[in-house]
């Protein structure tokens, strides 16, 4: 088959370059298309990923929806040149495109319909297919969701499919067992963020305080970082910042994905932002694996709290690890099950709505 798919963040490269190389392996051809966005186009280079380059998403809604429809058409155009069978992606135009072609479109989807109206309303109906997690089972208005036991993160950071790299530390002039901290800040200009709030200035001001005595302080920013935390600024190539991440102390930011990340690999996570116990994927792992933490800005007080128990934590990695591998075992190496969803596809569809997978096959 003729694959096609498409990225419009940064976070979706990893989603889907394991996927692209079994893709490819079973002797499929892919072929990838990228927004403007610098974050995104520096991560498939690095990746040595070969791709189309696609128009930036503007500000403002009425540009974003005049560019959508500039996207649309393009990748339209594309899949009629390149005959393309498939398209996926978490993304809006490979449901679009697959409504006014023969192409047939799979959007990979772990937010809740609540807090992303926009994508519920006009992209999910659109779509041939939408894979979620299964901690978002029913509660989907698209009845006939296919689910399964991960998370998107698990489709690159899953014992199989990453190690990190210890020669990380060297290269940010760190020892190995020395205590760091990694702090992610978010833009929120997504068309889901309308009204969202995250860490404010005189919280970061806050968190540093409280951190610096106990390790060194890393930050990474959407934004340009404040001149006044210059000294804290990351500065290493994005390809490596898992390797970073799983050696880290702490996580704290206001950023989903990245403490999804943390939890993944096992490192202890708090997150400030108004989707505070709002996001399915989130709450599953804090409720029932106890691997992160969420709070509302307005709720700063025991987030702070809850970073200085860790802090006098003795044994804090080794309990992480302990839930992060209990979480392992009710989880799949996503990119397999991905891989043979797409592979084996229509029957893949009837297989996973009978209840007839064996998961086992995927861990």
């Amino acid at each position: 088959m003729n694959i096609l798919i498409d990225i419009n963040h940064p976070a979706h490269v990893h989603y889907y370059r394991n996927l692209c190389a079994e893709l490819e392996h079973k002797g499929h051809h892919v072929i990838w298309t990228a927004r403007e966005q610098e974050s995104v186009i520096r991560l498939l280079t690095l990746y040595d990923i070969p791709f189309i380059r696609l128009p930036g998403k503007p500000d403002g809604r009425l540009k974003k929806i005049l560019r959508q429809i500039q996207l649309d058409w393009k990748v339209y155009r594309l899949c009629k040149r390149e005959h393309i069978d498939f398209g996926i992606g978490t993304s809006v135009t490979v449901a679009h495109v697959s409504k006014l072609s023969s192409m047939r479109s799979i959007v990979f989807d772990d937010d809740d319909d609540e807090v992303q109206p926009l994508m519920t309303r006009y992209v999910h109906p659109a779509a041939t297919c939408i894979l979620s997690p299964d901690v978002l089972t029913g509660q989907r208005k698209r009845r006939d969701t296919v689910y399964y036991p991960g998370y998107h993160e698990l489709a690159y950071l899953h014992p199989k499919r990453f190690t990190p790299d210890l020669s990380v530390l060297t290269e940010t002039g760190l020892k190995e067992g020395e205590p760091f901290f990694i702090m992610r800040f978010n833009a929120f200009k997504a068309h889901h963020d309308v009204g969202i709030s995250g860490i404010t200035l005189e919280q970061k001001r806050e968190l540093i305080k409280l951190l610096e005595p106990y390790g060194r302080i890393l930050i990474t920013s959407e934004n340009e970082i404040e001149s006044e935390f210059d000294q804290y600024k990351l500065k290493i190539r994005p390809d490596k910042a898992h390797s970073l991440m799983a050696f880290a102390s702490i996580f704290l930011g206001d950023s989903q994905t990245m403490t999804s990340e943390a939890a993944m690999l096992g490192v202890p996570s708090v997150r400030c932002n108004s989707f505070a116990g709002r996001i399915s994927y989130l709450e599953e792992q804090e409720k029932k694996y106890g691997l992160t933490f969420a709070y509302q800005p307005d709720n700063f007080y025991s987030l702070k709290k809850k970073v200085l128990e860790w802090l006098n934590h003795k044994n804090l990695r080794a309990e992480w690890q302990e839930k992060r591998q209990r979480m392992l075992e009710d989880k799949i190496d996503v990119t397999a099950f991905w891989t043979w969803f797409i592979d084996q596809y229509p029957q893949s569809v009837d297989v996973c709505r009978k209840n007839q997978v064996h998961w086992q096959q995927f861990k």
